[in-house]
């Protein structure tokens, strides 16, 4: 039964299409590899697939190299030099614009300013007070931050100096109620010495054994330095 003909177009779906190309590229290489042992030929095939994978054959008694070299001698040209002479021209054009790129540097410094004519020394001027106008802005934008950030520290290095403050006045009312204490002053209670910081004088305070009535009279308060 005789196979139906397969119309010849684009394979939309991805997969099939592969599928189809990695059939078909090992027939032609079955079909190269049986040419070269049959007709002892020299076949050298590239192939790149739609996903940029490289695919090649070449007959087992030649290289890649020596086909092309045949190929260049028998059509006479040269693909190497032409490849040299474009990478040649390559080089030449970056040349040329590191060249201009280090001639406008040094005019921007105020050299090799003389072969500039009226036309390029105006825009050369509009160029460098854009430029200058941009550093400024990034300056005082710079003295802004510094002052903001002074300020802070400023203002945080009140606050901790106001909580000193108050810390102080706390515990300083706090020493002035631990100076009084109560001493013996030759009768039969317990003796307690009562001891002051370095800024205040200690005092002793006496009770009598049978106090009065009148505790207020027979209070003695003694002051020492």
């Amino acid at each position: 039964m005789a196979r139906g003909k397969i119309e010849i177009k684009r394979i939309e779906n991805a997969t099939n299409r592969q599928v189809t190309y990695s059939k078909r590229r090992n027939g032609i290489f079955k079909k190269a590899r049986e040419l070269s042992v049959l007709c002892d030929a020299k076949v050298s095939i590239i192939m790149i697939s739609g996903t940029g994978k490289l695919h090649e054959y070449i007959s087992p008694s030649s290289t890649t190299k020596q086909i092309f070299d045949q190929y260049q001698k028998t059509l006479g040209i040269d693909l190497w030099s032409y490849l040299y002479e474009r990478m040649q021209e390559n080089l030449k054009k970056l040349k040329d614009a590191n060249k201009n790129l280090r001639t406008e540097i040094r005019q921007r410094m105020g050299e090799h300013l003389s072969d500039l004519s009226i036309q390029e020394l105006r825009g050369l001027e509009g160029e460098m007070e854009n430029s200058l106008k941009t550093i400024r802005d990034r300056k005082y934008q710079a003295i802004h931050n510094q002052i903001e950030t002074c300020k802070k520290k400023v203002r945080n290095e009140e606050q901790i100096h106001k909580n000193l403050l108050n810390l102080q006045h706390e515990f300083g009312a706090r020493d002035i109620k631990q100076h009084y204490e109560v001493v013996d002053n030759g009768g039969d209670y317990e003796t307690v010495v009562g001891f002051s910081n370095e800024r205040s004088p200690a005092f002793a305070l006496s009770l009598q054994p049978n106090p009065p009535k009148d505790l207020h009279s027979d209070l003695t308060f003694t002051f020492l330095d």
